[in-house]
């Protein structure tokens, strides 16, 4: 079977992928991320495409290293009120983002690229719509003790399938492409280039 690359440092990734089974290796791509995200941003990018930017270059990246693998990368972005969302710096840049966020509907965007031979062979873009309860300030407060690090981890600032759970009223779209990665889309790729058991 060919060999699987993913091109991604991400746990949860990672996790999703072995938990379905699939055997692959790991190679984390070096890519200033906020840089490609600013220029995108000043060339009047929309969001899905900047998700799907930011996967490529890091699919692209890996693809060099193993040209005869099916190299995975995957990127997220956030946007609420025509406002694109990076990962968060520090537990006060979380806290901003926290607040303007609360009290308004989101929508995630998990991009997702497949190069093989050094080119692009695949792409998908998953896509979730989220809203966040209108919480207090002593809420977030605890919110963000309890939390602590993991926070800077994701671009809402939340990670769903843990306590960030609590921020929130409505959740619409595919749990997996919340979590990062359109799971059910790439295992059907995978499965129809023979990559895993069909």
């Amino acid at each position: 079977m060919t060999q699987i690359v993913l091109a991604s440092g991400s746990q949860i990734r990672g996790a999703m992928l072995r938990d379905a089974g699939v055997e692959f290796t790991t190679d984390v791509p070096r890519v200033d991320e906020e840089s490609i995200l600013l220029s995108l941003q000043a060339e009047g990018a929309k969001p899905g495409d900047i998700a799907d930017t930011l996967a490529e270059y890091k699919a692209r990246r890996i693809a060099d290293r193993h040209p005869a693998s099916l190299v995975i990368a995957a990127d997220q972005v956030l946007t609420c009120n025509g406002q694109v969302y990076s990962k968060p710096k520090s537990i006060d840049e979380a806290r901003e983002h926290l607040k303007s966020l609360r009290g308004q509907g989101h929508q995630l965007l998990s991009a997702v690229v497949v190069y093989e031979e050094t080119k692009p062979v695949w792409r998908h873009i998953g896509r979730a719509q989220l809203a966040m309860r209108d919480f207090s300030d002593d809420f977030l407060e605890d919110y963000l003790e309890k939390a602590g690090d993991t926070v800077l981890s994701s671009v809402g600032c939340y990670q769903l399938e843990n306590i960030g759970v609590t921020l929130f009223s409505r959740v619409q779209g595919d749990y997996f492409t919340i979590l990062g990665l359109p799971l059910l889309e790439v295992l059907d790729f995978l499965r129809s280039r023979g990559a895993i058991q069909s």
